[in-house]
């Protein structure tokens, strides 16, 4: 049995999570999720169903609708949208069963936390199974570590993949060292036996690696990147939910929760099929006034380089490279970006690249697919004005 640690967005499940569901199924017939979620942010029906030779007690809220929005606290000081999702990833196989609790804890109704989306979504995945992890409120990174290894001694998988985002690394990192297991991280190509044959990512993104990983249990983190054309093809069978409440009072953690700032919803910059980034050229926070309304119109998301970032022009939430997101659209559109390797590793897994820059020598203009020699605030008023000039002809 495989374990794979499930991400779902907008009641979807992330493109980064979908990469790991399928390598999971290359390697392993049978694959089970595993999500997370604090007591805090459930605001329905918590019940105790006590398991043989236990008795525990019930308490009982008032129900909410199944979409109600939830949100989870990290040791950082701000928290995303992605991350809110993490914990509202559960799936459950008919509207009112409960899960049961494998921990020892409460057990908990998780019908009314999840959008059925989410179970047809896992179900069409072919996960049989889906743990959800119940952490305390505000959990720190050592508690969702701890947590990780606790399952994995319950369920001894042969192995655990997570997504190679901040969260998946640094929550495998944490478990690993708990579990005193090695762990392979961005991994790219993973072919199944008693040792794992890997190939992952190192420098970045720049270089491959082709290396070996031989445990007792195998952690690895899958890189985010367009599906294999190739995917398995999966049995469908309902979806069971089983709440897992680790015992995590000795744990001493190192990070605290400090603020949490909600953000837009909506297209995310990981999830979007086209990106507007822009970089030194665009030249002020006001010049991605233009790049908002080209991403408005091709309903996409604005990005942005490190330079914009550190001249304040644009938060770390918006950054492409690889110090910020790794994005994967079918067009990315680099609008006076000069093309730094740290910049490309965030960008280099786009189908199409168009770049926008006065200078022809730049390294996003050499190795973009199209390439306009211009300035930005020249060009992309004539794209916005062509755009909207053939969607009203065609009205």
């Amino acid at each position: 049995m495989l374990l794979t640690v499930v991400q779902i967005e907008n009641g979807e499940i992330t493109p980064a999570s979908a990469a790991a569901l399928t390598a999971a199924h290359h390697l392993d017939d049978h694959v089970e999720a595993v999500t997370f979620t604090a007591p805090t942010e459930v605001p329905s029906s918590f019940t105790a169903t006590p398991q043989p030779g236990e008795t525990r007690a019930t308490d009982t809220a008032t129900d909410t609708p199944a979409d109600t929005p939830t949100d989870t606290a990290t040791d950082t000081a701000t928290d995303t949208a992605a991350d809110t999702a993490t914990a509202a990833a559960t799936a459950t196989a008919t509207p009112t069963g409960s899960a049961h609790a494998t921990g020892s804890a409460h057990a908990v109704d998780v019908s009314a936390v999840i959008p059925a989306e989410a179970a047809a979504l896992l179900t069409a995945s072919g996960v049989a199974t889906v743990h959800q992890v119940v952490l305390p409120a505000n959990p720190a990174p050592e508690h969702w570590g701890e947590a990780m290894a606790q399952l994995i001694r319950h369920l001894s998988p042969t192995g655990v993949l997570a997504e190679a985002t901040d969260r998946g690394n640094e929550l495998m990192a944490h478990a690993a060292a708990r579990s005193n297991l090695p762990l392979a991280t961005n991994c790219t190509t993973i072919i199944p036996g008693d040792t794992w044959q890997l190939t992952r990512t190192r420098g970045g993104g720049v270089l491959l690696e082709d290396a070996e990983l031989d445990a007792p249990v195998k952690l690895a983190t899958v890189a985010p990147g367009p599906s294999p054309a190739d995917a398995t093809a999966v049995a469908v069978v309902p979806v069971e939910v089983r709440a897992f409440t680790p015992e995590l009072d000795h744990v001493r953690a190192y990070a605290r929760f400090v603020e949490r700032t909600d953000v837009a919803t909506g297209v995310t910059l990981a999830s979007a099929r086209v990106v507007v980034s822009g970089g030194r050229g665009v030249g002020s926070a006001d010049g991605f006034a233009i790049l908002e309304r080209l991403a408005e119109l091709v309903g996409g998301a604005v990005g942005c380089s490190r330079v914009a970032t550190n001249n304040g022009w644009r938060p770390h939430s918006d950054q492409v490279g690889l110090t910020g997101t790794r994005i994967t659209p079918d067009l990315y559109i680099a609008c006076g970006i000069s093309g730094a390797t740290q910049h490309w590793v965030g960008c280099m897994d786009a189908k199409r690249i168009l770049a926008i820059n006065t200078d022809p020598e730049a390294p996003m203009v050499t190795r973009a697919a199209y390439a306009v020699i211009g300035d930005v605030h020249q060009v992309l008023p004539a794209v916005i004005e062509e755009i909207e000039r053939r969607r009203h002809s065609e009205t």
